[in-house]
């Protein structure tokens, strides 16, 4: 019989009284106990564990966003961009999870979605600190977290920050490309709107890659975690069809015509009309 190997034979510290072990540095214990089921629904644990989780990739890719941000702003944008790879991977694993909760159906959802409350996922203060940071600055979207002093804190100083799709423009026009002052100067806390002068500073950058690398670049990862961030907006419309069909949603809104009209926001309008200019 093969003989099991012994990891203190190999140097594993095996005893832990008074010293930090792996679920102590990780706080696994206040993690695992974290899902409080107000039904007894098999189901209801997959869903309070997919949103946590979801929470918790939200978290990093805050931690990330905050940095690739400061980065640009300090003319490091080489620097920002491993933090920019990493939250498009990061809304890739969002994704990801959308597979999990679709494995949950319509009947299985109705055992305990009256145990949700007014509860929805558009009230999640930190997506919409993700929205704020890369520039979809909905004041209406304020309002859910009006009873929160200290949520409304953090999302009014996201608002009176430049967005990251700010800073970028920020950044060509540091290096000598011709932003609009109108766009350097205009007013943080509204939405951004689509504007031609600045898909054609972009398009300037695109006609010569090998001159503006480093715009180049950047651009390209904008793309790409547009592109991550509208895969998950659409798997979140696909998922909600699925298994509530058209129903309202528990938060109020219309559904599916509410996600689907979601669908049609741009982060980084410029970035895409360029394409079909060049």
């Amino acid at each position: 019989m093969t003989k099991l190997p012994d990891p203190a034979s190999d140097g594993a510290q095996m005893s832990f009284d008074g010293r930090m072990s792996y679920g102590d540095y990780l706080a696994i214990d206040q993690i695992l106990t974290a899902q409080k089921p107000l039904s007894t629904a098999h189901d209801e644990m997959l869903f309070i564990i997919q949103h946590q989780t979801s929470e918790l990739w939200m978290r990093l890719a805050l931690h990330e966003l905050d940095a690739a941000r400061r980065c640009v702003a300090e003319d490091r944008a080489r620097e920002a961009f491993k933090m920019l790879a990493r939250i498009a991977r990061i809304f890739e694993q969002l994704n990801n999870a959308w597979d999990v909760l679709r494995t949950m159906t319509p009947a299985d959802y109705t055992t305990f979605r009256e145990s949700l409350g007014q509860s929805s996922g558009f009230q999640s203060w930190q997506y919409r600190l993700i929205e704020y940071a890369v520039g979809n600055r909905n004041l209406a979207m304020l309002k859910p977290h009006a009873h929160r002093p200290d949520l409304l804190a953090k999302l009014e100083a996201e608002l009176a920050r430049p967005s990251l799709y700010d800073e970028a423009l920020r950044l060509l026009s540091r290096t000598g490309f011709a932003v609009p002052e109108a766009v350097l100067t205009r007013d943080l806390r509204q939405p951004w709107a689509f504007d031609e002068r600045v898909q054609e500073v972009w398009a300037q950058v695109y006609r010569n890659p090998s001159a503006h690398w480093e715009a180049y670049e950047l651009a390209e990862k904008l793309v790409d975690f547009e592109d991550y961030f509208r895969r998950w907006r659409f798997n979140h419309v696909t998922t909600v069809e699925r298994v509530i069909g058209f129903k309202r949603g528990t938060g109020g809104t219309s559904g599916i015509a509410y996600l689907k009209r979601m669908l049609e926001v741009q982060l980084f309008p410029e970035l895409w009309s360029l394409r079909t200019a060049l």
